[in-house]
């Protein structure tokens, strides 16, 4: 990932996604371009191409949202030449085989939750040895007071637990300000602050090489998507726009989404691919807030001369 050309703003967000696809597909699409493929027989396509051909990635069964995250940003060309050995299997039946095998390495083998080139480096410590502290404060985001400071807001990404120091009680990070360098936080894991319904992508890589075409005649199509693995799928209603990017509007409010993850986007059990977040509508709670001052000026309008009773 090229820090520079991604921008601080997706340094904690969309490294792994952007690793996985690079790694997994780019150079190995570039490898086996230059190689003679073997006929393969219809049979042999349906069994072991499955995947590759008919788009979907199979988003019903537990444990595929991890390949639907890679899938949803690679080429109709790359996925063509792709082959995927275990087919349907799940991550445990393979260690069920493993086991049965004797592979006792495969099983002890922990899973990668974080950034993969990172491993078990403290985060905060490896992004300082590249980039300079840009020292800013942590700001309640209820009342502006100020409970802390931070070595840069870049280290910080929507819905982390923020580390202030002297407060006992958890705060979580809500918004941050990359001009001034003030991280907002909140003091609940589900503050409102932390909940938005609205986002906008990049222009979306489609898998099929277009968009779908209920979403090209009506410019609108109900959908689900999710932006983190293992996230349960969210209904949603996308708005297509002239340059190819989608307004995404989630029919309830979903916690943390964050400017440069990516949204994935399915149709049934049909991946249909992905697009970075670029821009979010507006939290539950500056939407409450903006409700409650609304509610006491039109009750406050009520004093003036000539006004009457509201009901």
């Amino acid at each position: 990932m090229n820090m520079k050309k991604e921008g601080l703003p997706t340094l904690t967000s969309c490294a792994t996604s952007i690793s996985n696809s690079a790694v997994f597909f780019v150079m190995l699409w570039i490898i086996l371009g230059q190689m003679q493929w073997p006929r393969v027989t219809t049979r042999e396509r349906r069994w072991k191409m499955k995947k590759s051909f008919s788009r979907s990635t199979l988003r019903g069964q537990k444990g595929f949202s991890e390949i639907d995250l890679k899938l949803g940003m690679v080429s109709q060309d790359a996925l063509r030449r792709a082959l995927f050995p275990l087919g349907g299997l799940t991550k445990e039946f393979v260690k069920k085989i493993a086991a049965e095998n004797g592979l006792h390495h495969v099983l002890e083998k922990k899973e990668s939750m974080g950034i993969c080139f990172v491993g078990k480096r403290n985060f905060e410590n490896f992004i300082l040895q590249y980039l300079q502290p840009r020292p800013g404060r942590f700001i309640s985001i209820e009342d502006s007071k100020v409970l802390g400071t931070h070595k840069g807001w870049f280290l910080y990404t929507l819905g982390q637990r923020a580390k202030i120091g002297g407060l006992r009680e958890p705060w979580y990070v809500v918004e941050k300000d990359s001009t001034r360098g003030d991280v907002f936080v909140a003091p609940r894991t589900d503050h409102p602050a932390l909940f938005r319904d609205l986002l906008r992508t990049s222009r979306v890589h489609w898998i099929a090489e277009e968009p779908p075409a209920a979403l090209v005649r009506d410019k609108m199509m109900e959908c689900h998507f999710r932006f983190r693995h293992q996230m349960a799928l969210v209904p949603c209603v996308l708005t297509l726009n002239q340059d190819g990017t989608v307004w995404a509007t989630a029919v309830r409010p979903v916690r943390a989404l964050t400017p440069g993850q990516f949204a994935v986007f399915y149709k049934g059990d049909e991946c249909l691919g992905s697009g970075k977040i670029l821009r979010l509508g507006p939290s539950a709670y500056t939407l409450q807030k903006g409700r409650s001052q609304s509610r006491v000026a039109t009750e406050g309008s009520g004093d003036g001369p000539g006004s009457g009773p509201t009901f």
